[in-house]
């Protein structure tokens, strides 16, 4: 059975039919099940499941249905009303009933044998399931955070490596031209030597207080939705609120770093990196159950002497975005389409025929459908997605110890701290594990 999962999906990255391929699809794809007109060769056809469809999974998964060559067959959450919704959407898309739902993404793997999946789901749960879906072979649009830890991260760098699956990271604002002609600017020394980098990331309103105790709703399996986190009482946190917790988030801080210190470090070519200091102070609630800073403030030192400061975005004079320091100017990018450099004429320089062109894409999620297909890297691959996030996560822990914080990007780990070592994982809950 798994020779021939393993042959389906070599099918949909090779025009050369096989003997299974054959029997697997017909060679012409009706138009009535894709519901959006034409035929699709099986060559060219992406099937697809979605773990995880809350407010960002249904946004996902809502623009892979617009891709032609997509057709999602299943969606999986804990939430029935948000299975029901999904599997609404996907069936009107089909122009079927055919879309089947699951609460457990186990199941969800053991029945189902789609090429890709798209996951969006509480940061607490990225590690487990990443790491289960790459294990099968299954091609993966992951959101951002890549984890909740440095280890986490790891584990599931490590595990797309073992199987040479594609990932796409969720950090889709290098498919936008702002910032990817921000970076290519840099990149090509339109400020010169960069010495300095400040990342902006969103304000967070101080939440204070314990929300009441509730019964959980029908429609929820909230044991299955903290799941290696500790076990406690409903407060209708799970849909929303969870990321100002500390055992599901680390706040606005780990929920943007996967935007903003991305662009940072792709304008650095720093992607496959990370600083060899960090420290950092954080303002934390006083009382009840969010403990997330909603302030924060961390500098970093890399090898090759940058550093770069990460902050909510009312300590920084540039408010959100990354802006870069050159000994010739600075250059700041930010979403709204907002680009501008010390001097204006900075941003009308051409990249030299000679000079550094990065990686260009205008479609993050066409990006990944084909790269689906051609096997070749996408724009924001996992070993990016865990350096960008990376950042963040040692930041965390110098707020937490208090202390200046001397880290080892090769090993991943701090030099003579075991105490914040301990920090780089967690503990999961029975029967839970990576």
């Amino acid at each position: 059975m798994e020779q021939i999962k393993n042959s389906r999906r070599r099918f949909i990255r090779t025009t050369v039919s096989s003997a299974v391929g054959i029997a697997v699809f017909p060679h012409i794809i009706p138009a009535s099940s894709l519901g959006r007109g034409g035929v699709i060769p099986p060559s060219d056809r992406i099937v697809m499941g979605a773990i995880g469809v809350g407010s960002m999974g249904t946004g996902n998964m809502r623009d892979f249905l617009t891709k032609k060559e997509v057709q999602f067959i299943a969606v999986c959450d804990v939430d029935e009303n948000h299975r029901n919704r999904a599997k609404d959407i996907v069936d009107t898309a089909n122009n079927n009933k055919e879309c089947r739902t699951y609460l457990d993404f186990r199941e969800f793997l053991e029945n189902e044998n789609p090429d890709a999946v798209c996951i969006a789901l509480p940061d607490h749960w990225h590690a487990i399931i990443s790491v289960a879906v790459a294990d099968k072979g299954i091609d993966i649009y992951g959101e951002k955070p890549l984890a909740r830890t440095v280890r986490e991260g790891r584990s599931i760098v490590d595990a797309v490596e073992r199987n040479d699956i594609i990932w796409q990271t969720g950090s889709w604002q290098r498919s936008r031209p702002q910032f990817h002609r921000a970076c290519e600017l840099v990149r090509n020394g339109f400020i010169g030597k960069v010495t300095r980098v400040e990342v902006g990331l969103p304000d967070a309103a101080a939440l204070v207080g314990t929300p009441p105790v509730k019964d959980v709703p029908e429609y929820l399996d909230w044991d299955f939705w903290l799941g290696p986190a500790p076990e406690v009482p409903y407060r209708g946190i799970c849909h929303w609120d969870w990321r100002w917790i500390m055992d599901y988030s680390g706040g606005q801080l780990t929920d943007w770093a996967g935007h903003h210190v991305d662009i940072a470090h792709w304008g650095l070519n720093l992607d496959r990196d990370g600083p060899v200091e960090v420290e950092g102070t954080g303002v934390y609630p006083r009382e009840g159950i969010y403990d997330v800073p909603f302030e924060y403030d961390i500098n970093c030192k890399y090898a090759n002497g940058i550093e770069m400061r990460i902050a909510n975005q009312s300590r920084m004079p540039f408010g959100m975005g990354t802006a870069w320091y050159g000994d010739n100017g600075w250059i700041h990018v930010a979403r709204g389409n907002r680009l501008t450099a010390s001097d204006p004429s900075i941003l009308e320089n051409e990249i030299p025929p000679e000079g550094i062109r990065l990686y260009y894409s205008r479609d993050h999620h066409q990006n990944f459908l084909d790269c689906v297909k051609t096997r070749e890297e996408t724009i924001t691959p996992v070993q990016t997605a865990h350096r960008s996030i990376s950042v963040a996560l040692i930041g965390e822990i110098a707020m937490l110890t208090g202390q200046k914080l001397i880290w080892n990007p090769d090993n991943e780990r701090f030099t003579g701290n075991e105490t914040a070592n301990r920090l780089l994982s967690r503990p999961f809950r029975s029967p839970w594990t990576l």
